[in-house]
């Protein structure tokens, strides 16, 4: 038998040609993968191009995208930081691909939740933090070539922070304008009641604006032509606030003083991309029914289904014994309630006090602690808004209203007094539906406890630049003096700041 013969298949040229492309493509996408992988080496880099399967991702449109974006930084506070998102002409495609990518993530998470973790900076921080996937987004905002609106949606959208934004780029055009030199007030000569002098409605904008001065600009209405006249009321004004930044209270202006009231525009600037740096921190889209309390203003804001229905004075902690930054809800109102003394404040200010001061001030001795009893006097006042925290911080009533009269009102030993705290009780009660059994409580002498139907959230907040009341920029001194981390890492040099003094005012919390 005959073997068959063998037939050899041989391919025409234009498919071996095709076979050979073929193939250095292959060798082509491994090498740019291995380029990839030997250049993307962060974590987050490396889920990104997990999700692209590492490959090249970025086109001339996408890049030119994003190199505008990064150029309006501005808009956020951000102009002090750089984001480069390319490299040296002679770069590889994969080395270009990797920069653009680390740029916008790095940008993204920026403008999504800030720069700086706020949990590196207190001890203390439970505030919400916004919570994006900035890989994923990133990699469906470049498939579906939407990068400019991804990124325009990632910082927080409200009002304010649109309000907040234009008075930071107006302060850094008026800083370049007059090359951040020269201070609005400047320190040559003292200024007593009585004098005329040009720097007097420089000084009273600035006591207005740290609520010193409280009948100076506080509507809306054109401000009339400013006097160059020193009077007694911006003379009053100046010594409250000497007193509370402990300088000697004379009303006489002086460089301290003039110290303290100066607010340069690059100041300003701080101060401003200090707050928006805030903002982005919380959570967006907050609860509509809520109460914020701004510690560095001393202020708090209730909402009810997204309106602000309700504003008013608060006495939060001096400096030492701040106010912490805390999420927390209230949830139990308490009418005339007991106050157990914390150990730090029995070891110290009450640390040599003997029965006959404890039984002037209604305190007894019960577990091992001093217990205040109910009544007018007691430090909580007759009504205590009990909230969820293991910080033992609340907001309260006080015996002491008198203080809310003070512009400067950081006082306590952290908890948050409100003003006519007793009025504020009742507005929460009737909102939620338990007037009759608030009522029935606050009327007995004992203490008694009025469970809310509904938590109502609570975030104690730190804003020394906000938009206030009637829709004014104010910015106010840093009590606390928890700018400089923030600025510094947003850019900025240490700006002028003075901490206030906090007086020995009582032994309240």
């Amino acid at each position: 038998m005959v073997a068959a013969p063998l037939l050899l298949s041989v391919a025409p040229p234009a498919a071996a040609a095709a076979v050979r492309q073929g193939a250095a493509v292959l060798k082509s996408a491994g090498q740019a993968q291995a380029a990839l992988r030997s250049l993307a080496t962060e974590p987050e880099l490396q889920r990104f191009y997990d999700r692209a399967q590492w490959r090249l991702v970025w086109t001339d449109a996408a890049a030119r995208a994003l190199e505008d974006a990064i150029a309006h930084r501005a808009d956020h506070g951000l102009d002090r930081l750089s984001f480069p998102s390319s490299i040296e002409p002679a770069a590889s495609p994969e080395a270009l691909d990797v920069a653009r990518t680390r740029a916008a993530l790095r940008y993204a998470r920026a403008l999504a939740m800030g720069v700086v973790d706020p949990a590196t900076l207190h001890a203390v921080y439970t505030l919400p933090r916004p919570d994006v996937d900035i890989v994923a987004g990133l990699g469906t905002a470049l498939d579906r070539g939407d990068l400019p609106a991804w990124l325009a949606g990632l910082a927080p959208q409200e009002a304010d922070y649109r309000r907040l934004s234009e008075a930071y780029r107006a302060a850094v055009a008026e800083q370049r304008l007059g090359n951040g030199s020269a201070p609005p007030i400047a320190a040559n000569g003292l200024i007593r009641p009585g004098d005329r002098d040009d720097r007097v409605p420089a000084i009273a904008k600035q006591l207005a604006a740290e609520g010193y001065l409280l009948d100076f600009g506080t509507t809306s209405a054109p401000a009339p032509a400013p006097s160059h006249l020193y009077t007694s009321d911006i003379a009053d004004a100046v010594r409250a606030l000497q007193r509370d930044y402990g300088l000697a209270e004379d009303g006489v202006v002086g460089p301290r003083t003039i110290e303290v009231l100066t607010l340069s525009p690059a100041d300003r600037a701080r101060a401003l991309a200090v707050a928006l740096e805030r903002l982005r921190w919380l959570a967006r889209n907050p609860l509509a029914t809520r109460i914020d309390v701004n510690i560095a203003a001393a202020r708090l804001t209730y909402y009810r289904d997204g309106v602000p229905v309700d504003t008013r004075k608060v006495i939060v902690g001096k400096p030492g014994r701040e106010t912490p930054l805390l999420s927390s809800p209230i949830y139990r109102l308490v009418a005339n309630p007991t106050w157990t003394i914390p150990k730090s404040i029995e070891n110290t200010e009450l640390a040599h006090v003997g029965p006959d001061y404890l039984a002037s001030h209604n305190m007894v001795r019960r577990g091992g602690y001093i217990v205040q009893q109910p009544g007018p006097d007691n430090a909580l006042g007759l009504v205590k808004f009990d909230m969820v925290n293991d910080q033992a911080i609340y907001l309260h009533d006080t015996s002491a209203p008198g203080l809310f009269e003070r512009s400067q009102r950081h006082l306590s030993h952290g908890c948050v007094r409100v003003e006519d705290a007793l009025g504020f009780a009742q507005l929460l009660a009737e909102d939620e539906g338990v007037a009759d059994r608030w009522q029935a409580a606050s009327i007995g002498g004992d203490q008694t406890f009025v469970a809310l139907p509904v938590r109502i959230p609570v975030r104690l907040l730190y804003q020394n630049a906000f938009v206030d009341e009637i829709g004014r920029v104010t910015v106010r001194t840093d009590p606390y003096d928890w700018n400089g981390p923030v600025a510094r890492a947003l850019g900025f040099v240490n700006g002028a700041h003075t901490r206030t003094q906090a007086d020995a005012i009582d032994i309240g919390p």
